[in-house]
């Protein structure tokens, strides 16, 4: 490894270890601040203990990204371009834990300490578990319903114009109103809240991925078609071995934009009448003005939302790999 890329790993990870010394040696100055003891299996830590232990694994994962990448050019180029990124995080979690726990400067209960919001998940990981698994779950069957209806309502919008006649007013009226404001009409609708959320979803992810998807395959240009034409080609064949080849930019786009609107509607349809789920879980810390767990739900929420696009992502780069090369 380059002795020079060592440093730049080393600057990386100061942000966290300073971090985790100020967390470890500055004194706790205000009294307001209750540190309880919490038993896991056999170990009885407090939430210093689990935010410290936290930063570690944090400055391990980078530690080992920067060894990984230290073995090639381009991993060392895409490493490097973080690094101060990921140092300002270390430092601006320095900050936080001073002025939001240390000393209490920051306006409370509203804005706890990073180290508070740890408290959260060791006071009751199995509920917050359980209320993640049911967003989960609520986001997976809508937004693929979702997706399904809008790729196939695009594919008849943008191939038949009669289609394109009758349900183009539709779904330009239609895709500028908030999923939420059918909530009314879903509840009484649908049997059971988790349906009536499942149909919200569904209709916050049709709209942009049938408009992209019909916008794609009808640009598809005719000499496209004309040579498949020469070649035999039947209707079948014109529609998903042409146009829809030529719309799948397109329609990712529309997958990732969806992607977005079904999380905003997910958390917007559980805080209005769920039995759970994570906006729910915000709904019930609001209540008794628990803060930290606010903030520890809405963490969760940017982690899973990054793991879902990131999936996308890849799912996307690996069926357009033929444009590796045309795109900078």
């Amino acid at each position: 490894m380059p002795i020079k890329f060592a440093g730049e790993i080393a600057l990386t990870l100061s942000g966290f270890v300073i971090a985790i010394l100020a967390n470890i040696f500055v004194p706790q100055v205000s009294p307001d601040v209750i540190i309880e003891d919490y038993q896991i299996g056999s170990l009885t830590v407090n939430m210093n203990i689990a935010y410290r232990f936290i930063l570690g694994l944090i400055a391990a994962f980078y530690l080992a990204l920067g060894i990984y990448s230290s073995t090639e050019k381009t991993r060392r180029k895409k490493f490097k371009k973080r690094i101060p990124f990921r140092f300002a995080m270390g430092l601006l979690l320095f900050i936080w834990d001073l002025t939001g726990t240390k000393l209490l400067l920051l306006p409370q209960p509203f804005f706890p300490g990073p180290a508070g919001i740890v408290r959260a998940f060791l006071m009751e990981s199995g509920f917050i578990l359980q209320n993640t698994l049911y967003s989960l779950r609520l986001f997976t069957a809508g937004f693929l319903l979702g997706v399904v209806f809008g790729v196939g309502t695009g594919m008849l919008i943008g191939w038949f114009p009669k289609v394109h006649y009758w349900l183009s007013p539709v779904l330009n009226v239609s895709g500028i109103i908030p999923a939420v404001a059918w909530m009314p009409f879903a509840l009484t609708l649908f049997p059971t809240p988790f349906v009536a959320a499942v149909f919200l979803i569904v209709i916050s992810a049709w709209f942009p991925v049938a408009s992209l998807t019909a916008s794609g395959i009808q640009s598809t240009p005719k000499t496209l078609f004309e040579v498949a034409r020469t070649l035999g080609a039947n209707t079948f064949h014109l529609v998903f071995f042409v146009a829809v080849p030529h719309a799948m930019p397109q329609i990712f786009t529309g997958i990732n934009t969806a992607c977005a609107f079904a999380f905003t509607t997910l958390v917007m349809a559980e805080m209005m009448g769920q039995p759970g789920g994570l906006g729910y879980y915000i709904n019930a810390s609001k209540v008794w003005s628990a803060y930290y767990k606010v903030f520890a739900a809405i963490i969760i929420m940017a982690i899973l939302f990054s793991l879902i696009s990131s999936a996308i992502k890849m799912i996307e780069s690996r069926i357009l790999r033929w444009q590796r090369g045309l795109l900078k």
